[in-house]
């Protein structure tokens, strides 16, 4: 998995990340947390886009590159902040997990009620869980 850099700046009920790395991918929301859960749609958004045109993902860069070549205004309120890219195979694998029975019996239930899989349930708490939406 892959992480890039993140610049986060905002105030109050505004909040945007761009993503220096992947050139007009970028992210809002009312809260630092919430404009980061866009930015990581929208960077997986931004990679499904690029790859199915045949096009190769940026290297991510260091921090210490970022700041060189971008720079972040901490006086402005900027931060950086690191972003997790999932992206998808397209490729099911599988896989044995061994879980507490009253865990699992939970899981089956929450994912009957949403209207999904098992696999369908547990890929998506775990997409959420890497990606720092819960």
């Amino acid at each position: 998995m892959t992480h890039y850099i993140g610049i986060l700046d905002g105030e109050r009920d505004v909040w945007g990340v761009r993503i220096p790395d992947l050139p007009g991918c970028h992210g809002g929301g009312t809260s630092p947390e919430e404009a980061i859960a866009d930015v990581t749609s929208a960077a997986r958004e931004w990679a499904e886009m690029h790859l199915s045109t045949g096009q190769a993902l940026p290297v991510a860069r260091s921090l210490a590159a970022i700041l060189k070549a971008e720079g972040i205004d901490t006086a402005a309120g900027e931060s950086a902040v690191m972003i997790p890219l999932i992206v998808d195979s397209g490729r099911s694998v599988r896989a044995n997990l061994s879980l507490d029975a009253g865990l699992l019996a939970a899981i089956d239930a929450e994912a009957t009620r949403r209207g999904l899989t098992r696999s369908a349930f547990i890929a998506g708490a775990a997409r959420d869980k890497i990606e720092g939406q819960r």
